[in-house]
């Protein structure tokens, strides 16, 4: 298991407000480190999906970018997703079956919808899974990719430019099969 930061206050749920002020972003991020006790630099940044890797960049609204840039210039790998696994906010149930995740894998990898080529990194929130059928579809996902010959599933910790001794809720799925020797 790897664990890494996803921010002290998760911008009090006011994300706008929140990536006005970069240094406080930092700020808060470094807090998360500290009082946690974390051993990485990766994070994922709260209610966007945000990259900062080597020279790895993407920001979904781009009023959070200096904030990202804050976050790189602090040291930090961030780290975003190439695909979530959407579920209803008031009844925090999964919304789509595992079936139909692996299929969107397969999709994203097929039309090329990644980040980095040949992987995929999944965000899936821990919380949504309390549930006995939510539960027994993230066993379905997860016996689903081990049967697939064509992927291996691994902490983001292995993603490529990640250089960290550990990492968060999110999976990093790598298209094996496209895979080829130099």
């Amino acid at each position: 298991m790897a664990l890494c930061n996803h921010s002290y206050t998760h911008a009090h749920n006011r994300y706008n407000k929140f990536y006005q002020a970069p240094d406080s972003v930092v700020a808060d991020f470094q807090r998360a480190r500290d009082s946690l006790h974390l051993t990485n630099n990766i994070v994922r940044t709260p209610g966007r999906n945000i990259w900062r890797i080597a020279n790895m960049q993407f920001t979904d609204l781009k009023s959070s970018a200096a904030a990202a840039d804050s976050l790189q210039m602090a040291g930090f790998v961030v780290m975003g997703w190439d695909l979530e696994w959407h579920y209803d906010p008031k009844t925090f149930s999964v919304l789509s079956t595992a079936n139909e995740m692996l299929d969107q894998i397969d999709s994203a990898f097929a039309k090329k919808k990644t980040m980095q080529s040949d992987h995929l990194v999944l965000l899936a929130h821990d919380q949504v899974y309390k549930k006995p059928d939510d539960s027994v579809q993230l066993r379905k996902f997860l016996q689903g990719i081990k049967l697939k010959d064509d992927y291996e599933l691994s902490l983001v910790t292995s993603y490529p430019e990640v250089n960290a001794k550990r990492t968060s809720d999110t999976f990093a799925v790598n298209n094996k099969q496209r895979l080829s020797p130099q």
